[in-house]
């Protein structure tokens, strides 16, 4: 029996007529590919990689739409704090771009931006993480493999939500974890301003110098005394000691030195600490976190000594944190554990003793290697705000000079914003006293920056001012100069640059807006340059 023929009123069979129409497609189809063979071919291959592309696609659409809809897969909270300049749609796919990233001075941004009490009202939890680094582990039997690791505060992540399923064991927050959200007062000293060795392979290890730096000023910004406890040279080898350096101010008067120098026998520090022991000079940290310095040093001049004892009070939140920078074959550090602070105790130069009360003071600690570098620095207590400004420059060909200054500011609750002036501009001149005859320092500064809505501007005035050749061989900027010449003769270093170190007190100016709320504030302050 054979199939119904089915025709339309015009008497043609649509079937038929189909079937026909097929055949023909197929024939001219086959007949282009026989006769054109490559072109077909590169038409296939173009029509396949369409089809993948578009299957890639589609892959990365459904992966985007699962991460967003899994807000644990991204740490859990409500906001994801990441590195500037990472691209999320790669992150959020684990692509190349989520990899070997991390958040720089990730404990600093915990303690003084997430948990700190500026945010107090609006963040509850600030839960640090590592997720997916790349390690390798080497077994036993000396074969290494690539492992992924992750790394948590397990108490603040489960409070976010985003703590995994613990299947055996405990997962709690061990004395590390402790210490690095929560120190006690001492552990954070100590964390923040141990000391330090050079790295290896550093360039003129002999010029490696450390120390820690304090001063206390009168109330009425009239005196200052600025102490300075040293260790220098290659201390990875022998040829290494130490040195107590002592300056008493008087606006107006002359200043007077006191200096020591110690062998190294005489001298202890620690990589894990910032204790400190110079000959009879030392520095400790309290049990409360407050420094005990204490010093005796004789005059430069072979007078009466200096004997200093006191307790330094660092104000909470008022930090900056530390950093090492390494710019060719100069290597700097610098961390500031008290920008501002109350000391109390007594500086007797000679019969003559002062005794603070609560007195305003600072405390810095810097280390690196110093063949030739120069730098702009200054600190303000200006009312309400406490500025830090600064450079690091290499000597050679004034390389880095172009590079623009940090300005960071704090209030009482702590980091408040951080500016990038591009440059700082000394203007007029005052005339200072020295061994080679009177020299024209600067009498006036000002920085100016805007970031974001933000902007500040600084006018620094100086009513004091002393400069220091750096060009002697003791001041370790310059390689000697070769034994003919007659600087060599008179004991001096190659030519410098800039070889005149200034040290400045004066008056700090501050105005600005930052988030909306204007800035004004003024107070004493000191600041260096290199002329």
């Amino acid at each position: 029996m054979s199939d119904p023929v089915v025709r339309d009123p015009a008497g043609r069979d649509p079937v038929a007529e189909g079937r026909a129409a097929w055949t023909l497609a197929w024939r001219l189809a086959w007949r282009t590919v026989t006769a054109r063979p490559r072109r077909a071919l590169l038409l296939c291959g173009g029509f396949g990689v369409g089809v993948g592309v578009m299957v890639v696609l589609l892959a990365v659409g459904e992966a985007m739409v699962r991460q967003a809809s899994r807000e644990q897969l991204v740490g859990g909270g409500q906001v994801t704090v990441l590195p500037e300049g990472i691209d999320l749609e790669v992150l959020t796919t684990g692509g190349l771009g989520g990899l070997y990233f991390s958040v720089p001075n990730a404990r600093f941004v915990h303690s003084q931006v997430l948990a700190a009490p500026r945010l107090r009202d609006a963040v509850a939890v600030a839960a640090p993480q590592l997720e997916g680094k790349l390690l390798y582990l080497t077994t036993p039997d000396g074969v290494e493999r690539p492992v992924r690791a992750a790394g948590e505060l397990p108490s603040a992540s489960r409070a976010v939500g985003a703590l995994a399923p613990v299947r055996a064991g405990a997962w709690e927050d061990d004395d590390g974890d402790r210490r690095w959200a929560a120190p006690t007062p001492p552990e954070w000293r100590h964390d923040l301003d141990r000391f330090h060795r050079p790295p290896p392979g550093m360039a003129h290890p002999e010029t490696w110098g450390e120390w820690h730096y304090f001063n206390v000023r009168s109330a009425d910004g009239a005196r200052w005394v600025v102490l300075s406890f040293l260790v220098g040279g290659d201390v990875n080898g022998t040829r290494w000691g130490g040195q107590l350096l002592a300056t008493v101010h008087e606006r107006g008067r002359p200043v007077r030195r006191y200096q020591r120098l110690a062998p190294r026998a005489a001298v202890r520090f620690d990589t894990a600490s910032a204790d400190l022991a110079v000959g009879d000079g030392s520095v400790r940290v309290l049990a409360d976190g407050r420094y005990a310095v204490a010093m005796t040093v004789p005059a430069a001049d072979g007078g009466a000594p200096l004997r200093a004892t006191l307790t330094v009070a660092p104000v909470p939140h008022a930090e900056f944190p530390g950093a090492t920078l390494l710019s060719g074959a100069t290597t700097s550090g610098y961390v500031v554990p008290a920008l501002r602070a109350t000391a109390t105790g007594t500086v007797c130069a000679g019969a003559r003793c002062e005794a603070f009360t609560d007195a305003p003071a600072y405390h810095d600690h810097n280390w690196g290697g110093w063949r030739g570098v120069s730098w702009e620095w200054g600190m303000a207590q200006a009312g309400d705000y406490t500025l830090l400004y600064g450079r690091v420059t290499p000597e050679a060909g004034e390389e880095g000079s172009g590079t623009p200054l940090f300005a960071y500011l704090v209030d009482a609750q702590g980091f408040l914003a951080l500016f990038r002036p591009k440059t700082i501009r000394w203007e007029g001149a005052r005339t200072v006293a020295t061994a080679q005859g009177p020299l024209a320092v600067p009498a006036r500064a000002t920085l100016v920056d805007a970031r974001d809505g933000d902007t500040l501007s600084v006018t620094l005035v100086a009513d004091d001012a002393i400069a220091t050749d750096t060009r002697r061989p003791d001041a370790g900027r310059g390689a000697p100069v070769p034994g003919g010449s007659a600087a060599a003769s008179a004991g001096m270093t190659r030519a410098l640059a800039r070889p005149w170190f200034v040290q400045m007190a004066g008056t700090a100016t501050i105005t600005g807006r930052v988030r909306g709320v204007p800035l004004a504030g003024s107070g004493r302050g000191f600041f260096e340059t290199y002329r």
